[in-house]
């Protein structure tokens, strides 16, 4: 999988706001490929026992699919984030690398929905707009991959991009 860098010289904020969705949503998968689902499985770091690079992933998958697709395009798509605590973390035997990554890009498919509205727009769920949803899954998400290139490291030593 490849990352293409947002355009430096963007004049439409939509573009741009989803251009570095894109390449943090890349930057995810990437952390996480070629991992074998025991590493992904991991929890390395001790004061953070439910820290894995699988939960991570899964955790962004329920992201995407909650804010982008039921709150931002109004898709009619059951919460991965039904029960308390949160469950997106939680694996289960059927988590793999393979799995998420897919489950992830799948959710990315749902997303384009939201394509269609402006980012000054309301939000299906009329309590934002599409402007802030997207700033908050980049935040959400960047902050996040910062976590994947911890684990990622942990795990087996790469580091870098």
């Amino acid at each position: 999988m490849t990352r293409t860098w947002p355009t430096n010289r963007a004049e439409d904020e939509a573009v741009l706001a989803w251009q570095f969705l894109d390449f943090l949503r890349r930057t995810a998968v990437l952390k996480v490929d070629g991992l074998t689902r025991d590493q992904a499985a991991a929890a390395p770091i001790a004061t953070s026992p439910g820290l894995t690079a699988l939960g991570v992933l899964k955790h962004l998958v329920a992201v995407e699919r909650y804010w982008l697709c039921i709150a931002g395009a109004g898709l009619d798509l059951p919460s991965l984030w039904q029960g308390d605590p949160d469950p997106s973390w939680h694996l289960t035997a059927d988590d793999t690398p393979e799995s998420l990554i897919q489950a992830y890009r799948e959710e990315w498919e749902n997303a384009e929905a939201l394509k269609e509205r402006a980012p000054g727009d309301s939000a299906a769920d009329g309590g934002f707009t599409v402007r802030w949803i997207l700033a908050h899954v980049a935040q959400e998400t960047a902050r996040h991959v910062g976590h994947l290139d911890l684990l990622r490291e942990l795990a087996d030593g790469r580091t870098g991009e």
